[in-house]
């Protein structure tokens, strides 16, 4: 699990009016919250923050806040990170603090092995879920799910019930959903095609 450092600073004030003014200074203004914990308004360097989690573990990333009393040391992870529409800065972050002892869920993502022998038929690869929750320990989180679809031809999918979770680790599920599947023709040009074929014969019998 990848494990990362960020410098923190503890804001009293909260409000519209303060982030504008923290964002217009070039910083993120964020919150801290987690069970036994009071939700703490913080504020990170983007360029920092972009760093912690530029890890193969993206927000997975095991982040230990350092520099505000509150929140110093405590373990997080990113939650949620929202960005301006048009430039992509930065404009708000949540930090949920975790306890390494006990497991937690995670999201990660689905990392296909091989070639399809369906797609070499040519068929198409549809992967319908990119990420897979997992029910872990933070430190024992994997970065990928990886799924071997060498064997698969068309028409073949494969679903979560399917997957054998990496050690240490469930993928919790209420329905027995479709991972990934390879399909055939796209309809639309099967449609088209056969269109074609109504307005030829029509233009025969005419």
């Amino acid at each position: 699990m990848a494990n990362a450092e960020l410098n923190v600073t503890l804001r009293e004030e909260a409000g519209k009016g303060v982030a504008r003014k923290l964002r217009a200074q070039g910083l993120v203004p964020a919150v801290v919250y987690g069970k036994d914990l009071d939700p703490c308004t913080i504020t990170v360097e983007p360029k920092a923050l972009e760093k912690a989690v530029s890890s193969a573990a993206g927000w997975n990333t095991l982040i230990t806040l350092k520099g505000a009393a509150p929140v110093e040391g405590k373990v997080v992870v990113l939650k949620d990170l929202k960005r301006h529409a048009i430039r992509r800065t930065m404009v708000c972050a949540d930090f949920h603090a975790i306890d390494l002892k006990q497991k937690g869920h995670f999201m990660i993502p689905v990392v296909t092995v091989g070639t399809a022998a369906g797609v070499k038929a040519g068929g198409l690869l549809q992967i319908l879920r990119h990420e897979l929750e997992v029910i872990c320990l933070p430190n024992a989180v994997p970065q990928s799910i990886e799924i071997d679809v060498t064997a698969l031809e068309i028409g073949d999918n494969v679903h979560v019930a399917e997957i054998s979770a990496p050690e240490g680790s469930e993928i919790p599920y209420d329905a027995n959903f479709t991972i990934l599947m390879v399909a055939g023709h796209k309809p639309e040009e099967e449609e088209i095609e056969g269109e074609e074929g109504e307005e030829s014969e029509e233009a025969g019998e005419e």
